[in-house]
């Protein structure tokens, strides 16, 4: 799952970035993006390597993207933002100190992805527009086609974000090769210059966003990159507590309508990350495609089970573990143990 991290010229992204990846920014690839993995952390994984003693363990990670500063004057930002079409989520980063204003700054935000969009939409419907004239085989589905763009270029060009509208069978499938910014997850990141950093006041439009947080980025790095008596000497010092990071990692996952599954054995404990609303045999497509290929059932426990009765056989003897056919929905914390031929 790739994050696109996002941010006006001076913000702090790439500040975040090097917080929750643990990589330095190269300031020569400043105009391009830069990529790095953060392991989602996950303390049911402690748990149950207490339970399995694994001689592996396998953490899910995120692929956080660090995007080119944007400009505040949408000039070229449509060309940045089109770097990160195929990021299931976006994470705003804006800045709240130096006279900076983060509402107007998440306002210009949703304006440059509505531009980035609407540039797309536009060039799609008029190349459909003059298709459409000519005789051939396809003709009738590209009118199709254009009759489901053309109410969303409408609504595009009033303002409107498409996340906002309900849309029908055919327009969803005309626009998913698109991979719109505007209908893809967010949130929206505040990098206070206080220590003990608080959400300052936002209006209710900004609500629109998604979640928002707020942190002091630069203390937070400097935080992480100190050792653990150093750190907890600081912050007394200080009177600040530090971020949480690895919730912050798990709210990003969440944001972007991932959540985890988990198969577990002597030989390794591994997460897994699949969209919210998963299907088993979809599960077992993702470690690995055979295993769907030849699926025939999902032996299913939960985490909380496992955990509160200590062991497998105890959920079997209360029989919780269940058999799952292949169109179950995964739930987040399910271990699964896919069966095939």
């Amino acid at each position: 799952m790739k994050i696109g991290i996002v941010g006006y010229q001076g913000s702090g992204k790439s500040t975040l970035f090097a917080w929750l990846t643990g990589a330095e920014p190269d300031p020569a690839q400043a105009h391009v993006t830069q990529s790095a993995m953060a392991a989602v952390p996950d303390p049911r994984i402690e748990a149950l390597c207490e339970i399995y003693h694994p001689k592996k363990i396998t953490r899910a990670s995120l692929e956080l993207v660090d995007t080119p500063g944007l400009s505040r004057d949408h000039q070229g930002s449509a060309a940045k933002l089109g770097l990160i079409r195929e990021a299931g989520c976006l994470v705003l980063v804006v800045a709240a100190f130096n006279n900076a204003d983060p509402a107007a700054d998440i306002q210009n935000f949703e304006d440059d992805l509505l531009i980035a969009d609407l540039d797309i939409v536009t060039k799609r419907v008029e190349k459909l527009r003059e298709t459409v004239k000519k005789a051939r085989p396809d003709r009738d589905e590209l009118i199709t086609e254009l009759a489901a763009l053309e109410p969303l270029l409408a609504e595009m060009e009033a303002g409107h974000a498409l996340r906002n509208l309900e849309l029908n069978a055919d327009q969803q499938r005309a626009t998913k090769a698109f991979q719109l910014l505007t209908n893809k997850p967010r949130m929206v990141i505040v990098n206070t210059i206080d220590d003990n950093a608080e959400l300052p006041e936002l209006p209710d439009s900004a609500q629109n966003a998604g979640r928002i947080l707020a942190f002091s980025l630069p203390t937070e790095l400097e935080l992480s990159q100190m050792d653990a008596d150093e750190r907890n000497e600081f912050c007394q010092e200080m009177e600040i507590t530090p971020g949480d990071r690895d919730d912050l990692l798990r709210q990003i996952m969440d944001a972007s309508r991932q959540m985890v599954f988990f198969t577990a054995g002597d030989k390794e404990v591994r997460t897994w990350m699949i969209p919210q609303g998963a299907t088993a045999v979809e599960s077992a497509g993702c470690i690995h495609t055979d295993l769907a290929k030849g699926f025939i059932r999902a032996e299913v426990m939960t985490c909380h089970d496992l955990l509160r009765l200590g062991g497998e056989r105890e959920v079997k003897a209360e029989n919780l573990a269940r058999q799952e056919h292949k169109e179950y929905v995964i739930q987040d914390g399910d271990i699964l143990n896919i069966r095939h031929n």
